[in-house]
């Protein structure tokens, strides 16, 4: 995940990972010294970590300067585990947060409410019920006064100022019409769906955020199960379908499940990885990375740029993992022996498979993969959603 993009989803958190990622670099005294992670699962309450894990969401509930996490899980309760500054998570839930054991997919994290501290929301998909708590500002929860005005078979949720007001909105993607909710500035949303975005009846997997045509505003791309759409932003918050004119779309045969912008190439726009999946064993899995041309007009290089290689890929995510200031490629997979992938880049866009030499490899069903520095060494750490047993952590070493 490029997570510094990602974190433009919860401003009040971009500054500590930017940091991060920055002072990492530093660390490193040549671009070809590859990082170094250490298994240290004695750090985690595996008890409380059995499965089920669907996404991950690294932020300091507490104010202690440290970044704690909120897990999703499917049809279990979820987690929040809290970090003593050393990366020692202690689940702490039954204390925090509701105990609802709904079917939670993703996580949106920001100040909803406005008054300074992190709430979250949770959107679930088979049962249909989405969660949304406000915190009261010791990083406790409680159901939040107002209730989200829509339901539906929920995968995806992301959160940034729609309509430029000040406050947080939502997207959220779904098995049908996906939503926009529109912040009243106190915490209630207001359903602006058909204002905002335009009509589908597609299954969306995942939303993402990104300024593709350079123009100041965030355009939206939608990973579908059938064919992802790019939706572009006309500076008010409205989107537009403009997938035909500007993605090299392979009709019919991609089923996508993660989407991620990052400058791979390093020319300053923003291109675009697909992590695809072949459930329905129809589809061609291949992981795709799409080249924009400065102006939000991309083209297909992935055979150039890619390892040729076709697994179940749920996550994809671009981050600066060796410190040499390009963003590297971390694969999250499922039902294979290589769960878990870590491609550098080359500093021009072209990734090679160095997991092997970072990590021993391992077979887990990787579902979301968090980057974070979480025994504060100002170097970036690895949380690793396992939907199939315990979640793995590993910290980066020197």
């Amino acid at each position: 995940m490029n997570k510094s993009l990602k974190f433009l989803k919860y401003p009040l958190i971009l500054g500590v990972f930017t940091a991060c990622c920055l002072l990492s670099s530093s660390q490193f005294t040549s671009i070809e010294e590859l990082p170094k992670f250490q298994s240290r699962q004695s750090l985690l309450p595996n008890e409380s970590l059995k499965g089920r894990s669907m996404d991950a969401k690294a932020i300091d509930l507490d104010k202690d300067g440290d970044l704690d996490l909120v897990i999703a899980n499917e049809h279990r309760p979820n987690i929040i585990l809290i970090n003593d500054g050393k990366g020692n998570m202690t689940n702490d839930s039954k204390n925090r947060l509701p105990s609802a054991p709904h079917d939670s997919e993703d996580i949106a994290l920001g100040d909803f409410d406005k008054d300074g501290d992190i709430d979250i929301v949770f959107v679930s998909e088979d049962d249909k019920v989405n969660e949304y708590y406000w915190n009261n500002g010791k990083g406790f929860f409680v159901q939040a006064k107002f209730s989200l005005p829509v339901t539906g078979k929920s995968n995806a949720v992301i959160t940034t100022d729609l309509d430029n007001d000040g406050d947080l909105d939502l997207i959220i993607g779904n098995d049908g019409q996906n939503f926009a909710l529109l912040n009243d500035g106190k915490g209630k949303f207001i359903d602006a769906t058909a204002k905002i975005l335009p009509k589908g009846n597609q299954t969306t997997q995942d939303l993402e955020l990104g300024d593709v045509d350079g123009d100041g505003d965030l355009d939206l791309i939608v990973g579908n199960e059938d064919d992802n759409q790019l939706l572009i932003n006309n500076g008010k918050g409205v989107f537009k379908d403009e997938t035909a004119k500007r993605l090299p779309l392979q009709a019919g045969k991609e089923e996508t499940r993660e989407a991620d912008f990052g400058d791979v190439d390093g020319d300053g726009d923003l291109d675009l990885i697909f992590s695809n999946v072949n459930f329905r064993q129809v589809k061609d899995h291949q992981n795709r990375l799409l080249i924009n041309d400065g102006k939000g007009f991309f083209k297909d290089e992935t055979m150039a740029r890619l390892p040729k290689e076709k697994l179940h890929s749920i996550d994809a995510d671009l981050v600066d993992i060796d410190g040499d200031r390009d963003l590297d490629l971390l694969i999250g997979n499922t039902f294979e022996q290589r769960g878990f992938q870590i491609m550098l880049n080359n500093g021009k866009g072209v990734f090679e498979d160095k997991t092997q030499e970072i990590l021993k490899p391992f077979a887990v069903d990787v579902i979301d993969v968090e980057v974070a520095d979480f025994n504060g060494d100002q170097l970036p750490d690895l949380y690793l959603c396992n939907f199939r047993g315990n979640d793995k952590l590993f910290l980066h070493t020197k």
